[in-house]
């Protein structure tokens, strides 16, 4: 099922390839920077909230439809999650961070001036980093006499990861603010939801999914090139 959607999504950026149009191509680079704001879907579940982070980098955009283009980035992203305690005094975040790298069908709409845009397509990505932070030792979770592991799952904390390597979908809008005919400002929200189970997954582990899932807020700037 996963290839298949990721052959779908495949095909549709193609799809502005399609048609001929008499519309000026434009190439364009840029950076962005932003927020990102992430989970991991386990299953079973772990009572976890959002983790907050940051997001940058690179963007190179084609348009040769009057509605449509493609978009490629190079962006390093930290992804995870925050652990939650109910009225405990605990703290544990496991934070990754990821080079990743989408190609997205580019779809605009608007006036010359202000543009309102949908980015849709696969993303394949890779783990650099890998960092806990807790205020407690979590290694011991499962000896310590307050720390409630009979009614929470605690394997998540110390499990050894599988995957450094991740792919998914991601879809984005926002709008877009043309400065000069050269230089233009944007502003865009994402969802990234990842096939990939970062930890082991067979039968006799304890979680049978670990995909992650993030919405990512960023500005960004384009420096039209053609």
């Amino acid at each position: 099922m996963r290839h298949i959607i990721l052959a779908i999504l495949l095909s549709l950026i193609a799809l502005p390839g399609v048609s001929q149009s008499h519309y000026e191509g434009t190439i364009a680079m840029g950076g962005k920077a932003g927020a990102t704001f992430s989970r991991v879907n386990f299953n079973p579940g772990v009572e976890q909230t959002m983790l907050p982070g940051a997001t940058f980098g690179a963007m190179f955009r084609y348009i040769e439809e009057k509605h449509f283009g493609l978009i490629a980035e190079l962006n390093m992203a930290q992804r995870g999650w925050k652990e939650t305690f109910d009225d405990a005094p605990y703290r544990f975040n496991h934070r990754f961070t990821y080079i990743e790298l989408p190609i997205m069908t580019h779809i605009f709409f608007g006036s010359q001036r202000i543009k309102g845009f949908f980015n849709l397509g696969p993303e394949i990505e890779v783990m650099i980093g890998d960092k806990i932070s807790s205020n407690f030792a979590y290694q011991d979770a499962a000896t310590m006499e307050y720390f409630l592991h009979d009614t929470r799952h605690i394997e998540q904390m110390t499990a050894e990861l599988k995957n450094k390597l991740d792919y998914g979908i991601c879809a984005g809008a926002g709008f877009e603010v043309n400065l000069s005919r050269k230089h233009s400002l944007l502003l865009e929200g994402r969802f990234y939801y990842g096939l990939t189970d970062a930890f082991a997954n067979h039968k006799t582990d304890t979680f049978s999914s670990s995909n992650s899932m993030s919405v990512m807020v960023t500005l960004g700037y384009f420096y039209r090139l053609k």
